[in-house]
């Protein structure tokens, strides 16, 4: 078993404090952002930025669904952190400035299985979240 992990990140044409403003808004701009790949969401406290807790089902291929609660946290202005009470995930968003505009990544970890379910998982599973990913940070440049 060893960690995986998935990665995308996107330029943004907006200023650093406007999107993570977005970014942190998981009652009215997250639920904008998801892709198809995600269903029953919604807020169950706060729901902007650190002490937020959410849920949702994200559906990542057609036979693997993972019910995700997440409590959000904020190490340091403009992170994110979401970790899944039913898993070893952890999903962090970053907005940092690049002049004008900002670059987020979005960056999550879990522990994978073992054997050769967990080769697969560690080989195919990055690149099929990174494209989830993908379509969220599309929907983020479209909404700013």
């Amino acid at each position: 078993m060893g960690k995986v992990t998935a990665t995308a990140e996107r330029t943004i044409d907006a200023p650093a404090d406007k999107v993570r403003a977005l970014v942190a808004d998981y009652a009215e701009t997250r639920p904008k952002l998801l892709t198809e790949h995600y269903r029953d969401y919604q807020v169950t406290e706060g729901g902007v930025g650190a002490g937020t807790k959410a849920s949702w089902k994200l559906q990542a291929t057609s036979k693997r669904v993972r019910d995700v609660a997440a409590t959000i946290t904020e190490p340091r202005p403009g992170t994110l952190v979401e970790t899944d009470a039913n898993s070893s995930m952890v999903t962090t968003w970053t907005v940092t400035e690049a002049g004008e505009r900002s670059v987020v990544k979005i960056e999550t970890s879990w522990d994978g299985a073992g054997g050769i379910g967990g080769f697969f998982e560690k080989t195919f599973a990055p690149g099929g979240l990174k494209k989830i990913y993908d379509g969220v940070l599309a929907k983020l440049a479209e909404i700013v």
